[in-house]
């Protein structure tokens, strides 16, 4: 059991920053993969990124790398997207997943059975 809530979203100017959080509660947190997806209306969700709780690796989609940033606290059951450098087309609903350690493609939504309500981006331009 693996439940997630994100928090931290809100409206910024483009160029801006904020910093999401995904607050994990369930045993055995710290075995799962947990991935950042995003929506925008009109559009499908896509993969932003994703941290390993165990080994500590990420991974980033082309379109944000070099821009978002995700670090993790297991001790405080949480993980965090940091986004700077934002654009109008980063805006969307924000969620937080999770998935068993050792899935073989991080970008893929089939791969997370657990998954937050999702936080809110607005980008201004």
């Amino acid at each position: 059991q693996l439940q997630l809530v994100e928090s931290g979203g809100g409206m910024v100017q483009a160029g801006g920053s904020l910093r999401l959080s995904c607050a994990a509660s369930g045993r055995a947190f710290s075995s799962y993969t947990m991935g950042w997806f995003r929506q925008a209306p009109g559009k499908e969700r896509e993969f932003v990124g994703v941290i390993a709780w165990s080994g500590g690796a990420t991974y980033f989609a082309d379109s944000v790398k070099g821009r978002f940033t995700i670090s993790r606290d297991n001790a405080k059951n949480t993980v965090a997207l940091q986004m700077n450098g934002l654009k109008p087309e980063d805006k969307g609903v924000y969620y937080c997943a999770g998935a068993p350690a050792g899935i073989k493609n991080w970008g893929r939504e089939g791969q997370y059975g657990y998954w937050g309500q999702g936080t809110q981006v607005t980008v201004s331009s």
